[in-house]
Order: C-alpha cells, then sequence, then structure tokens
C-alpha cells in the first residue's frame, strides 16, 4: 500500500473507533500521531534496506509484529504518563493499520506467504524486491488495489476536511514563523 493508502486506512479505521466508543470525531494532536503511526513501518524499513542495505527486505523489523508490538504498548505507556492516553491510541491504531494496510492482498488473494512479515525474523523474506522510490514510482499501475487506495484516500480526504481538517492547525504551528491556519 503507498504512504496516502496508509493514511486514509488509518484515519477511516481511527474514525470508525471513535464513533464506536461515542468519543466524538478525530482531532488536533491524536491525529497527528495517528498519521505519523499510518507511516513508521516505511520510514524504518525502507530506508534501512533500500539504501543502507542493513535489513534483507522493505518490510521486515519495523513490520514485525515482534516489533509492531511493543513500540505500540511504549508509545502507549509513555502517552498516559504523560496525560495524554489518546494521543497513544491514535498512534498505535495508526501504526497497526499499517500492518493491516500490507496485508490485505495477501489475506484477500489469500497468499499466506506474503504475511511472512509479521512474523519476521521467524521467517525469510522474498529474494526478489523493487529497491528504491523511483523504481516503486515506475511501477505505479492501475491494479485494483491500488485504485482502492486512491479511493481510500478520496474517502478520508472528504471525511477529513468534514471533520475541519484536523491536525492541521497542530502541524502548522510547530512551523518556524508560520501563523495559525
Amino acid at each position: 500500500m503507498w504512504p496516502w493508502g496508509h493514511a486514509a486506512l488509518g484515519y477511516l479505521l481511527y474514525t470508525v473507533y471513535l464513533r464506536l466508543r461515542a468519543q466524538g470525531t478525530p482531532t488536533g494532536w491524536p491525529v497527528v500521531a495517528l498519521g505519523f503511526g499510518t507511516q513508521v513501518p516505511d520510514l524504518v524499513d525502507k530506508p534501512l534496506a533500500w539504501y543502507l542495505s542493513v535489513l534483507p527486505y522493505g518490510r521486515t523489523l519495523a513490520h514485525s509484529l515482534f516489533v509492531a508490538i511493543p513500540v505500540v504498548l511504549l508509545v502507549g505507556w509513555v502517552a498516559r504518563r504523560r496525560k495524554r492516553p489518546v494521543v497513544g491510541v491514535a498512534f498505535g491504531l495508526g501504526y497497526l493499520s499499517h500492518l493491516l494496510g500490507d496485508s490485505l492482498h495477501a489475506l484477500l488473494t489469500q497468499q499466506w506467504g506474503d504475511l511472512f512479515f509479521l512474523v519476521w525474523p521467524l521467517t525469510t523474506p522474498p529474494d526478489a524486491e523493487t529497491v528504491g522510490l523511483i523504481a516503486h514510482l515506475r511501477d505505479i499501475d492501475g491494479s485494483p488495489f491500488f485504485l482502492f487506495g486512491l479511493l481510500l484516500t478520496v474517502a478520508m480526504l472528504v471525511l477529513w476536511n468534514h471533520h475541519g481538517r484536523p491536525g492541521l492547525a497542530e502541524l502548522w504551528s510547530v512551523v518556524p514563523g508560520q501563523r495559525r491556519v
């Protein structure tokens, strides 16, 4: 799944989570934490595999449940200690939604071997991988899964705008010399 698809899936799942718990709509800093959480696995694994050759594949270390679960629990614990538990929940949901997004194709097509990353290093990654951002951008196609990610993104953007674009003012406030939007 592409970054925008991960962000969209995370935001939509977080919105459903808040609705089910009768906690209203997404707000400010939790949305920032959610957005960051949806990107963390790729921000760790892709550079370490593609550019530094520290990892064997672009979906290993931070995509593994052996790393994801402790990271989510640690962030949740820190957020609770800082009296911001909702930020920890949002981050955790974002992180785990990333793993779900990367698992969707394998789950739908029942290609169980493609879920290797969830239990890495107990399993080995496939031999071949498109390496590098430019190579991946060249591989964009009009597959149903790619189009699904775009559809999720459009739905998220409509909903995010309807919610008043939560998180945007918070992000803008940390840019030096900028006024709040």
